[in-house]
């Protein structure tokens, strides 16, 4: 007798191994839990186990067009991360930034470089995301697009003072350029 009508979730009953439970089933494996003999693969040619209780049946998950759309904006996130991992200027690694206040009374706030420069970078990453949202959004013209860059383009250069925290040059923060 081969197991065919059998699912996950089945209880049954070996004639060694006792009761257990049904957690996998592939082509020609059964795959039993049982509670004193632990994970047993059980041949699905096996004629002593017998079925004491059923499973549920498992149908496919009906597409939800919401989940469809949330997973294509992780993978979309993800591809939009740096393609390669932005450095902290080696002479800042396992630094502190120490926030005091003009008021010697008062207490200083102390956080380290390390955490700091993490979100500095991810404001870098998120403005860049914003850049390829404007420049792909249908709704707007060349002459927003053109203007809402600029904003972008000057909150870089605001984010210049920050430049000395990374290694490399390439990653900088470049903002609107003299004329």
């Amino acid at each position: 007798m081969e197991l065919h009508d059998i699912s996950i979730g089945a209880r049954v009953n070996h004639p060694t191994l006792g009761v257990g439970v049904v957690y996998d089933i592939d082509p020609r494996t059964v795959h039993v839990f049982f509670r004193e003999h632990g994970e047993q693969p059980i041949s699905r040619s096996f004629a002593g186990l017998v079925t004491i209780a059923p499973g549920v049946e498992v149908g496919p998950e009906p597409l939800d067009i919401d989940h469809v759309k949330d997973a294509l904006r992780a993978v979309l996130e993800e591809l939009q991360l740096p393609q390669r991992p932005v450095e902290l200027a080696r002479r800042y690694t396992g630094g502190v930034l120490e926030l005091r206040p003009k008021d010697p009374a008062l207490k200083s706030k102390e956080v380290p470089i390390d955490d700091f420069f993490h979100k500095i970078v991810m404001i870098r990453d998120r403005f860049r995301v914003l850049e390829q949202k404007i420049n792909a959004h249908p709704a707007l013209n060349d002459t927003d697009k053109v203007e809402l860059q600029q904003y972008i383009t000057r909150c870089y250069g605001s984010l210049t003072t920050f430049n000395i925290l990374f290694e490399d040059k390439e990653d900088h923060f470049v903002g609107q350029k003299g004329e």
